[in-house]
């Protein structure tokens, strides 16, 4: 599942003559996705065994539920979601709203393991 290593320690900032750059990946397996939710709906409260997520917001309007904390994130928050742990996504705007995230490990659908979903899909 990439490194053991303080995600922290896992992003890199350089500074640039023309600005700068945000690198949260070197050569690790990871799998980059943008997700957007549409406002007032969620993805399911899930957790994963096989990866470990980062997730950048890119928009506001975003809550972010990571185990039992629940933050209306501004755009540019990051949260790391720990293999094991329960998370889950919401569009609080009146805007379709967006998260870069960045999965660390094994990257497979069948790992999702819902565990209340509004659509009906829990296992």
């Amino acid at each position: 599942m990439g490194s053991e290593m303080d995600w922290r320690e896992r992003i890199v900032e350089d500074q640039r003559p023309w600005g700068r750059f945000r690198r949260y990946s070197l050569n690790e397996v990871s799998t980059v996705k943008i997700i957007t939710v549409l406002p007032g709906q969620s993805l399911s409260e899930q957790r994963h065994q096989r990866r470990q997520e980062l997730w950048v917001v890119l928009d506001d309007g975003i809550e972010v539920r990571v185990g039992d904390t629940a933050t209306v994130a501004d755009k540019g928050d990051e949260f790391f979601i720990p293999a094991g742990e329960t998370h889950r996504l919401s569009c609080v705007g009146d805007a379709p709203a967006r998260i870069l995230e960045v999965a660390f490990g094994e990257f497979d659908e069948s790992d999702i393991e819902r565990l209340s979903d509004d659509y009906g899909r829990v296992d």
